[in-house]
């Protein structure tokens, strides 16, 4: 993978590393409602009841804060996807971005918690909690998908695709520097280690899927050579132990070591998305096909239980098919078109083949790990909600 310069650092507006907006703020009454779960007995928070999608950030990053005692989430209920913060757990709901429709999956909240990144069409934007101050960060020749930072968040990195084809961007949170990586093929969600900022792991599409590469473009290369007939979906890094963490869909949790690339089994279930806690000792994910519920696994003994059931639809043929969808799947579901023009499936709405991505629940945990962000279209619409992690009565599943 070689470097070729593509950003371009923001220009205008008001201040020297960026363009800046002010968006009003628009105040909404809290739509918090409260239940118990009937499986487990957890309690679950409501935080949405609009008839309108809803639903956290993506499962790669918490959407809940420590310091605001808030949730961030993307809802469509002023006709296109923005940003909103519902106080929790019975807060007002307030409204942070509007304007240009944001990637609804791609907003992620700064360490401090005093800003949150998101994307927009080419390009990367900062917007202030408390001021609703926007700030262009760095735009691109083509659409962006989500963006990840370092454990600093200093730097950030996102897939694109433009004209010249699929890549990875990367560069400097204050705007100074920017640079575009090309692939020949799909990618999708890059992520800085959160142990070493001088690494990148990457998805590609299609099969091998696991990458790794340098930000400044070196060291490429694949982690794990496998065919379109071994499922390996929703790879990141397991906390701080700097290894990778893996489905293989719908057989098993798997953990690459990233130093010797073994391979080995945390436990045999259909482990779908994927999100492990800071210390990498447990991971967190849905399920599908069957939906047994939202589950915690223990790294080290295999052991889960189940948190409480989400009840999504949790729709995508290819979920049934135990492979990568090819141009027949794609066909089949006559998604070819408006493939073409998305930046990959996270993005189609009318995707029928891994989506769509909303009646999905990808679950985060809280910063303080003790609450689990999910979405549901339990209720005929994706809402947002907030299981507490509490002691369940069910025994572990071995």
């Amino acid at each position: 993978m070689h470097t070729e310069l593509r950003g371009s650092k923001p220009q205008d507006g008001g201040a020297s590393n960026g363009t800046m907006n002010s968006s009003r703020a628009i105040v909404s009454p809290s739509e918090h409602s409260v239940f118990t779960d009937e499986h487990t007995g957890a309690t679950i928070h409501q935080l949405t009841n609009a008839p309108h999608v809803s639903h956290p950030t993506y499962f790669l990053s918490s959407s809940l804060t420590a310091r605001r005692r808030s949730v961030i989430f993307t809802s469509y209920r002023t006709g296109s996807a923005q940003l909103f913060e519902a106080g929790f757990p019975d807060g007002e709901i307030r409204q942070l971005t509007e304007g240009g429709a944001i990637h609804p999956f791609s907003p992620i909240i700064s360490p401090r918690e005093e800003t949150v990144f998101f994307v927009r069409k080419d390009s990367i934007w900062e917007i202030a909690f408390d001021s609703l101050e926007e700030r262009l960060v760095a735009k691109f020749d083509g659409q962006l998908g989500e963006c990840s930072l370092t454990a600093d968040g200093r730097r950030f990195v996102a897939a694109c695709r433009g004209p010249a084809g699929w890549g990875i961007v990367t560069g400097s949170i204050d705007g100074s520097e920017s640079r575009f990586l090309p692939f020949p093929r799909t990618i999708i969600h890059p992520q800085f280690s959160p142990v070493d900022r001088d690494w990148i792991e990457f998805a590609a599409d299609p099969a091998p899927r696991m990458h790794r590469v340098r930000p400044d473009g070196s060291s490429l290369e694949c982690l794990y050579e496998h065919d379109n007939d071994e499922f390996v979906v929703h790879e990141t890094f397991l906390g701080n132990t700097g290894d990778l963490v893996f489905t293989v869909w719908p057989k098993a949790l798997k953990r690459m070591s990233w130093t010797t690339r073994e391979i080995s089994t945390i436990a045999e279930f259909n482990a779908w998305h994927i999100t492990p806690n800071r210390d990498g000792t447990k991971v967190l994910c849905d399920t599908n096909h069957p939906d047994t519920g939202l589950q915690l696994v223990d790294v080290g003994t295999g052991a889960r239980e189940t948190i409480c059931l989400s009840k999504a639809s949790s729709q995508g043929s290819q979920w049934l098919r135990s492979r990568y969808a090819l141009a027949e799947d794609w066909e089949a579901a006559a998604a070819t078109a408006e493939k073409k023009k998305a930046l990959s499936w996270m993005e189609m709405q009318g995707d029928t083949v891994y989506g769509p991505q909303w009646t999905h629940p990808h679950p985060s945990f809280s910063p303080d790990e003790t609450m689990v962000a999910f979405a549901s279209d339990q209720s005929g619409h994706t809402q947002v909600y907030v299981v507490e992690l509490t002691k369940h009565p069910q025994p572990p599943i071995v």
